[in-house]
């Protein structure tokens, strides 16, 4: 990352350089202070994101505005998904019927094949939803899996979380992949069909392959989340695996009804449209799973109003550290933003004579480690490439979707809200999280953009 960033800076202007060594100074500094002098990662994460701001010329007072609004909006956004995640999980929890989910999921797949059911249900799960819904609808369902199979956390996580990421990335009609079909005028439902091909084999080789190997390299303790008592168990009836299950794919269906109007409803369909958008909107299809949760798994669990309510009540203080670091992560990324950073990558790279679909992933691969953000890393290659990509046959600007795709969720490290979101839940120091996560976000895109240009080959 740093050396191909320093290429970068060398062929900018000086006050360019000074963001590129601003932006990468910034990163090892938060890294340093947490790890060496063990500073709390909310602590740091502000020192390092106002630290960078002043550092890049954006100004003291800019960077701590800069700072407060990328706090604000991931606060807004990531931040009420968790809270509503945390409340849903307990539930899950405290009602059986995560047992009920693990049972059937650790009973149904010996051990050797468990981690490749949980690649399967993260994809399924993650095809319509949010990544960041997703994980935090999984996350009981992987620690839960991990304590009852006795096997390691890591090995049962990085599959269910290359699922739910992969599809995130490469296949619409998540907002990454939308935007670059929109900005490249490609081919929707040829975009669909090529991103599940690639999604595939990436999947499998980011997950219960490479999570075999992570789990030799970090092996953690399963967190003390998501527990219930002996006592309570014994003494409550279970919600039936039918409820547990609806409970689940509620917000899986909400979105993908969203999705589904995005895609195919016409103008004259507006008010059904406009429902179902709403409905499909995250914080409200989460929303609704909590309150559904309380009847189909609270009630059909045998939880009385009291157990509900403590179950609800006691869900949220748990998260307060992780909420903190997520909003701080968002912080960190916006100061980024503003910096201007990603221009000075687009700029730079303009003029490469590179492969145009490998172009298409080296700039939201650089644009994306520089600010953090997936979303910023697609707008932007996209605009870059819009003009080579008109004169591209329709099979070839799909590709070129899915390149920006898998470029833009390389190597999530400390200036990513998701960094910190996955660190927290799983319990892993942040060595140990790049060397999972991390690691696991770049074979993603790696093994992406090989899919890509295999297509590109046969089509």
């Amino acid at each position: 990352m740093f050396t191909t960033l320093a290429q970068a800076a060398e062929s900018a202007s000086a006050s360019d350089a000074q963001l590129i060594t601003a932006a990468v100074v910034g990163v090892a500094v938060i890294i340093g202070l947490i790890t060496w002098l063990k500073l709390h990662p909310f602590l740091s994460l502000t020192i390092g994101a106002v630290g960078v701001g002043i550092a890049a010329g954006l100004g003291a007072a800019d960077s701590v505005a800069a700072f407060v609004t990328g706090f604000g909006a991931t606060m807004g956004s990531v931040g009420i998904l968790i809270g509503f995640g945390a409340m849903f999980g307990k539930l899950l929890a405290d009602s059986g019927g995560a047992d009920r989910v693990v049972d059937t999921l650790v009973g149904r797949s010996s051990p050797a094949m468990l981690p490749w059911t949980m690649a399967l249900v993260g994809a399924v799960i993650g095809l319509p939803m949010f990544f960041e819904i997703g994980l935090v609808l999984m996350m009981p369902v992987i620690i839960l899996v991990a304590r009852r199979s006795g096997q390691p956390l890591i090995r049962i996580a990085i599959p269910t979380l290359a699922g739910l990421s992969a599809m995130h990335g490469l296949v619409p009609p998540h907002p990454g992949p939308l935007v670059a079909v929109s900005a490249l005028n490609a081919n929707l439902g040829l975009t669909l069909g090529l991103g599940v091909l690639v999604a595939i084999p990436t999947v499998i080789v980011a997950g219960p392959l490479f999570g075999k190997l992570a789990a030799k390299w970090v092996d953690v303790p399963v967190p003390a989340l998501f527990e219930t008592s002996d006592e309570d168990k014994e003494s409550r009836r279970r919600p039936s695996f039918a409820a547990t299950l609806a409970a689940i794919l509620l917000p899986v269906v909400l979105m993908l009804g969203k999705a589904a109007a995005d895609v195919l409803a016409a103008e004259s369909d507006s008010s059904l449209k406009g429902l179902l958008d709403f409905l499909g909107t995250p914080i409200v299809a989460l929303g609704l799973a909590v309150l559904a949760g309380i009847g189909l798994l609270g009630r059909g669990g045998g939880m009385d109003r009291p157990a509900i309510a403590k179950s609800l009540e006691s869900s949220l203080p748990p998260i307060a550290g992780i909420l903190l670091i997520v909003g701080a992560g968002g912080g960190f990324k916006q100061v980024l933003i503003d910096t201007g950073i990603a221009d000075v990558i687009a700029d730079a790279i303009k003029s490469s004579s590179l492969p145009v679909l490998f172009l298409a992933w080296l700039v939201a691969v650089l644009i994306r480690v520089a600010t953090g953000s997936a979303t910023v890393a697609t707008v932007t290659a996209s605009g870059i490439l819009a003009p080579v990509a008109a004169e591209l046959s329709s099979s070839h600007v799909s590709l070129m979707v899915l390149a920006i795709g898998a470029g833009s969720l390389f190597l999530s490290h400390v200036n990513d809200a998701g960094f910190w979101l996955v660190k927290e839940y799983l319990g892993t120091t942040v060595v140990q999280n790049l060397k999972t996560w991390s690691v696991m976000e770049c074979v993603i895109s790696v093994t992406g953009l090989a899919g890509v240009l295999a297509l590109s080959v046969v089509i």
